[in-house]
């Protein structure tokens, strides 16, 4: 059964930055996209950042790009998201997931295993 582990969350001042880790056991890495989602209070969960399963394409929602870095190491099961430059709106729940397809993680999004999320709070 794959699990996926969410941590790097925090408290950070506006501008700022922080390293989001997920590590993923219970299956084959390799064989999955990966992707960020968020979820603010009150708010719909959103797609954030999503890689495929080489590595070598990586996708950014509107919001993300410029800003934001996604990678993965495949040696350590690992999935990262780099947030450089926060702002106080994007306090919310991050969400690690893993797809077959990336396309379900971009859409939807849909993926078929979820993290527990960590907490990302950005003070103005």
């Amino acid at each position: 059964q794959v699990q996926l582990v969410d941590s790097g969350g925090g408290l950070v001042q506006a501008g700022g930055s922080l390293r989001l880790s997920c590590a993923f056991s219970g299956g084959t890495f390799s064989s999955y996209a990966m992707g960020w989602m968020r979820q603010a209070p009150g708010q719909e969960r959103e797609y954030v950042a999503a890689i495929s399963w080489s590595g070598i394409s990586t996708y950014y929602s509107d919001s993300a790009k410029g800003r934001f870095t996604i990678s993965r190491d495949n040696a350590k099961n690992t999935v990262y998201l780099q947030m450089d430059s926060l702002k106080p709106e994007e306090t919310a729940v991050y969400y690690c997931a893993a797809a077959k397809a990336a396309s379900r993680l971009r859409v939807g999004p849909d993926p078929e295993y979820w993290g527990q999320g960590t907490q990302v709070t950005v003070s103005s």
